[in-house]
């Protein structure tokens, strides 16, 4: 189920975003054991830039990420770790 659930939060932020970078680790294994690992929902670390991001501060970033992952983060994402940049900044 990871590597699906990492397909999908990779096929979400592709078309939110057209990222010019994207990588979607799985970092469950390293929770084993917290609250949301128990509900068989995931821990991620997502990096990603775009220009979608030019502009905005650090915050409505994550905001925009949340947003464009929608009800996948209720129902199975636990945590996510964000670095989301604009091309500008790297």
């Amino acid at each position: 189920m990871s590597a699906d659930r990492v397909q999908i939060i990779e096929q979400m932020l592709q078309e939110a975003f057209s990222p010019s970078h994207l990588l979607v680790k799985d970092q469950s294994h390293l929770h084993e054991g917290h609250a949301g690992a128990k509900e068989g929902k995931g821990h991620f670390d997502v990096a990603l830039v775009s220009e979608k991001f030019d502009g905005l501060n650090r915050l409505a970033r994550h905001r925009l990420v949340y947003d464009a992952l929608g009800e996948f983060m209720e129902t199975d994402i636990h945590a996510l770790r964000i670095n989301a940049i604009s091309p500008a900044e790297q």
